[in-house]
């Protein structure tokens, strides 16, 4: 299944098992450590570490967990960082010959393991990742201990190609939960404006085309490796960081008309909804629509939110996968005092509030406030239309998530509303046999008593 020519939006271009792979320890009591499903789960009885959702998946996991099993079970009550067991699974199945494992991404081109970029002159540049290596190496030979290990050049080429071409493995509301090895996928670039997305079905990786394509060409088709939302300095230098390279996508060099938005402040007038450009700051400048000019205790207050804004992020990034209650209310809690200090200080469209508004969304869904999730909702909506694309899976989500909550509600006409532009959506980006559309479109239409079939 490699399609070639006349190839329609929704299409899948590349459906592809990753090389290796790891569940995130941070999930490991959750989802299956095997096909990342999620529910009822049986421990292994020899590491005692790792679950499984049934003695078929705990099967076919022990050609690689057998290598790892008496690892795991000897470092106990330790958690294993997740690069360790991912890099010690590439060394386990290189020593089993995997180096001549092909992944074909068209009918006669392929990728093996030693074709992925190691970036090794930068990694030897990088004083960051070095640390970050160095600190691996300590805890990988005290895990590893009895495995052939190759010599240290070959290790931080290991090291160079786990980091650089790692595709995160996320669940169908694109949720983070493990992180995987694409051998033909990573044949595929990055732009900020992508033509193409990347779901998941468990560890099963599809590639979609957003757009209609006369012919495939792997050269012009683009994914998005990074948050979008981001401004176009932060996702620079992000992706700089991560990869080694500067993003010369349309949408990083041409397109500026959105800064003024992306850091803007909101205007003093309280009936007044303009915004003041922040990015150029200079004094004397004034609000787009009723040209106010911001007193100076207003730009020091706007520059004080900023920061405090940014550190709440981090922290609640921290902490967004913890299943402890008590410290998601605390995360809440957070998230409402931000949004507070935010008010009439950033402006709607300021990334910096979309993105607390965002995680305060999330956790009144958590705590099943829904009339304030559907406020707090109704107005993200505001921020992913203006920067996200049409056809953007993360807003089909949150048109998903509004018609679960208009549901519960029981504003139905609403929520089919949401649902529709939610269907419009999501058939492209995960298509309509995924389990996002069995387990939640399907059941939604249904509920709603919605005549909407999968062949619209």
């Amino acid at each position: 299944m490699f399609p070639t020519t006349n190839v329609k939006a929704g299409e899948i271009l590349l459906k592809e098992q990753p090389f290796v792979y790891v569940l995130s320890g941070k999930y490991r009591t959750e989802h299956c450590d095997h096909c990342f499903a999620k529910g009822q789960l049986l421990k292994c009885s020899g590491c005692q570490y790792v679950h499984y959702c049934g003695k078929g998946c705990q099967r076919e996991s022990w050609s690689i967990h057998k290598m790892e099993c008496d690892k795991l079970k000897r470092i106990i009550p330790r958690i294993v960082p997740d690069a360790i067991r991912l890099i010690a699974k590439i060394i386990h199945k290189i020593n089993k010959g995997g180096e001549g494992v092909r992944s074909y991404y068209t009918r006669d081109r392929f990728r093996t393991f030693k074709d992925l970029m190691s970036h090794y002159s930068d990694l030897k540049l990088d004083h960051r990742r070095l640390e970050h290596f160095t600190t691996l190496c300590a805890i990988l030979f005290e895990f590893i201990q009895d495995t052939s290990l190759p010599n240290s050049a070959e290790l931080i080429g290991i090291y160079g190609r786990m980091v650089i071409n790692s595709f995160n493995i996320c669940d169908s509301e694109l949720k983070s939960i493990g992180v995987g090895v694409y051998l033909g996928a990573s044949v595929i670039d990055h732009s900020c404006k992508p033509n193409a997305v990347a779901t998941f079905e468990g560890t099963t990786l599809f590639i979609r085309t957003l757009v209609d394509l006369k012919v495939v060409d792997w050269t012009k088709v683009f994914i998005s490796y990074i948050d979008v939302l981001n401004t176009p300095q932060d996702r620079c230098n992000e992706l700089e960081r991560q990869y080694y390279f500067l993003c010369r996508c349309t949408k990083c060099i041409e397109d500026k008309t959105n800064l003024n938005f992306m850091y803007g402040a909101a205007c003093q007038r309280k009936s007044c909804d303009g915004c003041i450009d922040m990015y150029n700051y200079k004094e004397g400048f004034t609000c787009n629509k009723c040209h106010t000019v911001p007193e100076q205790s207003f730009v020091d207050e706007y520059k004080e939110v900023t920061d405090y804004s940014k550190d709440c992020i981090d922290k609640m990034k921290n902490v967004a996968c913890i299943l402890n209650k008590a410290v998601k209310e605390l995360d809440y809690d957070l998230c409402k005092v931000c949004l507070k200090r935010q008010d009439k200080i950033l402006h709607k469209l300021n990334t910096l509030h979309i993105k607390v508004l965002d995680l305060t969304f999330e956790s009144s869904i958590d705590f099943c406030h829904w009339e304030e999730a559907k406020e707090l909702g109704t107005e993200l909506l505001d921020g992913y239309l203006f920067y996200y694309d049409d056809l953007n899976p993360l807003l089909g989500l949150l048109y998903m998530k509004l018609a679960k909550i208009c549901a519960l509600l029981n504003e139905d006409l609403t929520a089919i509303d949401f649902l529709r532009k939610a269907f419009n959506i999501l058939k492209i980006t995960h298509g309509i046999q995924s389990k996002l559309f069995r387990n939640e479109i399907k059941p939604l239409m249904e509920q709603l008593s919605y005549g909407m079939t999968f062949n619209n």
